[in-house]
């Protein structure tokens, strides 16, 4: 039995419990991360589990060899006698008896098991002079006790090689535990330079909204100059007209003063040429008009966006609208919210925005007349010689027909965007009339459906009749249709008589979103050609006004027949409009015009030297949320494009 001074030793050995001799290394304190914090106590159970299992091993093998080098207790044995000694001879005169069995240890040390008896069931004790049989039977106790030693000497490096090995788990963790902690230090940096990065984009955007401002105070200085020289053109117009009046009055009395020709002839001299220079005058001023207008037009940009939101319909009150809103501080912005439920039902997460910006904002309050006042303007460079397009964009019932035509029983205040067009056009050419302007108008009004050209223009249509786009000629990029019905128009009362007749012919059906839902896109052009003879000007430009149909999903209007095929042509059509935009956004070598008839059509009105305005038209219903993102997200892209400076097509 090995030897053991400490008391503590002792008790340990004896009870079965020996405490670790594993290092132990002293307990530091270190801010971890979240991750670390997870993946510690991980660590401390596979130590401790270690550690309990050496601590096994080691008790097992101290009761083992404990056991095995006990010397079992003899019997008491009675007094022998002193042996005689003859001669060199020792003789024992008495020999002993034996008291009891043969004692037998059994020690197990893990998984062997190592058994120590007497030899012989019933062994007498050898004489005192049997020197040699004494000396045998040292010999095996040796022996047995070597190997006794030897057992527990491989046993001993058996446990020697395991804690290697839990030393080197230990290590291994201790490494983990190092590379955790350097991987939560590079977290923490890339969050520093997260956090710088967030900083400076604030900046960015505070920066970017102080130029809005200082733009939109540069565009208001803008405005009021153009009222300034407004008011300045009326009143050089009204003093030429005062100046015509009296070269008038002095014609007519030149028959009843003949005799003083001769004396008034220097002074009507010196009045034509006041009226040529004030002539002069007048035809800088207007030049310097349609210059300041066109560049107010570019300064808000070729293709500008309109949002208008079209009111809840009587039908329509119960229903939820609430998820759009507008900002007082912001009158070009809108906002659309929802509220996101969790997947289990329970609860509502809060409520998710989407922010859109676009050049007008029209609330459902928002009237005709005050939407056209924003697109008089544009309407305006149109005799200036600019081609200009203005269409409206959305799903089906979101309002499109409505703000280009107007109601089925329309009035004064409910005007389309069309009619009150149409009527700023032929007043402002009366105005240039006086001007020394001669306009001369030319009306057409088609419909593509199905990817078909229909003329509006005639109430029996020839079904045999084709309509196909051609250019005028090969180096024009000018195009016509054939067979299409070109009207010439002289007032607004003949052009007011062919939107009712195109209104009664085109293409309406049923679904099951909208109980009159436009199946057709409808295109009405205007082209104007105006000539000043006086200064040999001339110029020429198209005013395309169209309504879309309407964007649907199969899935909600529930199309099947002949309604599944005009849906499907309607949306592919459109693409293919979002298509050609984006390219000439992107100024693209190839512009895909020819995917489609509408793109086709109004290539000349979408291009680089084209004014376009886009009305996107969103319902109020929440049921139409999905819809309405999608429109507004497209309409975001279509203004963010910039196409280039228009052109006016003058000579």
């Amino acid at each position: 039995m090995p030897e053991m001074d400490n008391p503590a030793d002792k008790k340990a050995h004896y009870t079965g419990k020996m405490a670790s001799r594993l290092p132990v290394p002293p307990s530091r304190k270190r801010a971890l991360s979240d991750e670390n914090q997870e993946q510690m106590p991980r660590v401390k159970q596979e130590q401790k589990r270690l550690r309990s299992s050496f601590e096994a091993d080691v008790r097992s093998v101290r009761v083992a060899a404990s056991i095995a080098t006990s010397k079992p207790r003899a019997a008491p044995v009675a007094a022998l006698p002193k042996p005689q000694v003859i001669g060199r001879q020792s003789l024992a005169v008495i020999r002993p008896k034996n008291t009891g069995p043969a004692v037998s240890s059994t020690a197990f040390t893990g998984k062997h098991k190592v058994t120590v008896a007497a030899l012989g069931g019933e062994k007498k004790k050898r004489a005192a002079w049997d020197l040699k049989g004494q000396v045998t039977d040292m010999r095996d106790k040796v022996s047995n006790y070597k190997g006794k030693v030897q057992t527990l000497s491989s046993e001993n490096v058996r446990l020697k090689n395991s804690k290697e090995q839990l030393l080197q788990e230990l290590e291994t963790l201790t490494s983990e535990n190092s590379k955790l902690v350097q991987e939560q230090c590079t977290l923490e940096s890339q969050l520093r330079m997260v956090k710088q990065k967030g900083a400076a984009t604030e900046r960015e955007v505070a920066r970017l909204a102080n130029l809005c401002d200082q733009q939109e105070k540069e565009l208001a200085s803008q405005k009021g100059l153009i009222e300034e020289l407004r008011g300045a053109n009326k009143s050089v117009t009204q003093q030429l007209l005062d100046k015509e009046v009296k070269l008038v009055c002095i014609s007519g009395e030149n028959d009843n003063l003949k005799k003083t020709v001769i004396e008034m002839r220097d002074e009507i001299a010196a009045l034509k040429q006041c009226v040529t220079e004030q002539n002069n005058q007048v035809h800088s001023l207007d030049t310097e008009r349609r210059r300041l207008h066109n560049m107010v037009q570019e300064l808000k940009g070729n293709i500008r966006v309109f949002c208008r939101v079209r009111p809840t319909l009587q039908s329509e009150r119960d229903l939820p609208s609430g998820h759009i809103s507008y900002p007082n501080s912001d009158e070009k912005a809108i906002i659309l919210s929802k509220i996101e439920e969790s997947h289990v039902g329970r609860e509502k997460k809060e409520a998710v925005k989407y922010d859109f910006n676009f050049d007008c904002t029209f609330p459902p309050s928002c009237s005709q007349e005050s939407v056209f006042e924003e697109i008089s303007l544009l309407v305006q460079s149109a005799l200036d010689g600019y081609p200009v397009c203005i269409f409206a964009y959305g799903q089906t019932g979101s309002g499109k027909t409505y703000t280009m035509e107007g109601p089925e029983d329309v009035t004064p205040d409910t005007m389309g965007m069309i009619p009150r067009a149409i009527r700023q056009i032929f007043t402002s050419a009366e105005e240039l009339r006086e001007k020394g302007w001669q306009y001369t108008f030319t009306a057409s009004f088609l419909e593509i459906y199905n990817e078909t050209i229909r003329d509006l223009l005639v109430n029996r249509p020839d079904k045999k009749q084709e309509y196909d786009i051609r250019k005028v000629n090969s180096s024009s990029s000018q195009v016509y249709v054939t067979n299409l019905r070109y009207v010439e128009v002289s007032s607004v009362e003949e052009v007011q008589d062919l939107l009712r007749i195109a209104k009664t012919n085109r293409s309406v059906a049923k679904t099951a979103i909208n109980d009159r839902s436009s199946r057709s896109h409808s295109v009405f052009q205007l082209k104007i050609e105006g000539e000043n003879k006086q200064r040999d000007l001339k110029t020429s430009s198209v005013l395309s006004l169209i309504d879309l149909a309407g964007s649907e999903r199969l899935d909600r209007s529930l199309s099947t027949g002949d309604r599944l095929k005009e849906t499907q042509c309607i949306n592919t059509s459109l693409s293919t409009l979002g298509m050609v935009i984006m390219s000439l956004c992107n100024k693209d070598s190839h512009i895909p015009y020819r995917n489609s008839k509408l793109t086709y059509l109004l290539q000349n009105s979408l291009g680089g030297n084209a004014k376009v305005l886009m009305f996107v038209n969103i319902s109020p219903l929440e049921e139409n949320f999905a819809e309405s993102l999608n429109s507004l997200r497209f309409a975001s892209k279509v203004n963010e494009c910039v196409i280039g400076t228009a052109r006016a097509n003058r000579k």
